[in-house]
């Protein structure tokens, strides 16, 4: 954890000196919140009052929407260098979580409040064209998230997932269980659990008992 302002603008400037001016880097060092996040810990739930956006420095989160059901659907993942926009709309409509948000993997976060986030707006031509970029990557992704859904068979998707969340975490081993796949691919695990077999005899991946092995991407 740094252990004070300028350790911060230096961590954050591993990530986003490219994209943002240094003045406005030290104010988010300033004004945000460091935070060090486990994976599988509940960083926002869905009807919960946002008060900050977040920046991820590093790891990564994965955001879920929720059906009356109470059935998850995965959206999109976040990486390092990322913000997430629906929580960024919220934010400035000051309404509530539409969203869950979990750390997929062990996570560096500075989380700016919101207040700040209108300020910088009009101070900050970097901060505009990050905000905006943001919400085109995460528009993008969430109309690949439909087309998905629309447009694959199962077993594309549930390849298409494992695969993303390799590129994700950054490494080639996925530790979950069939029955959490099945939770955020919105099936059940017999499905999962039948696709697996059929994607390792066709050589793309590897099941062992407590991990999935991708080898082809």
């Amino acid at each position: 954890m740094p252990e004070n302002t300028e350790a911060l603008v230096e961590k954050i400037k591993e990530y986003y000196e490219f994209l943002l001016e240094d003045g406005l880097i030290v104010e988010i060092a300033n004004s945000g919140v460091f935070k060090q996040l486990k994976e599988g810990h509940r960083m926002m739930e869905i009807g919960d009052s946002v008060k900050y956006m977040p920046l991820l420095l590093t790891g990564a989160i994965k955001i879920l929407r929720e059906d009356e059901e109470g059935d998850e659907l995965l959206l999109y993942f976040l990486e390092k260098g990322d913000t997430c926009a629906m929580t960024m709309t919220c934010c400035y409509g000051e309404s509530k979580s539409r969203i869950r948000a979990i750390i997929e993997k062990d996570a560096e976060i500075v989380l700016i409040p919101i207040h700040k986030m209108e300020e910088w707006l009009a101070k900050y031509k970097s901060w505009r064209s990050f905000v905006f970029e943001s919400y085109n990557i995460r528009l993008n992704e969430m109309l690949e998230t439909i087309d998905t859904l629309a447009f694959l068979k199962m077993d594309e998707r549930l390849y298409k997932y494992l695969t993303g969340k390799a590129v994700v975490t950054q490494s080639t081993t996925i530790s979950n269980t069939h029955q959490e796949i099945a939770y955020d691919l919105h099936t059940s695990r017999v499905v999962v659990s039948r696709l697996l077999k059929q994607l390792e005899h066709s050589g793309k991946i590897k099941l062992y008992r407590n991990k999935i092995e991708v080898l082809k991407f």
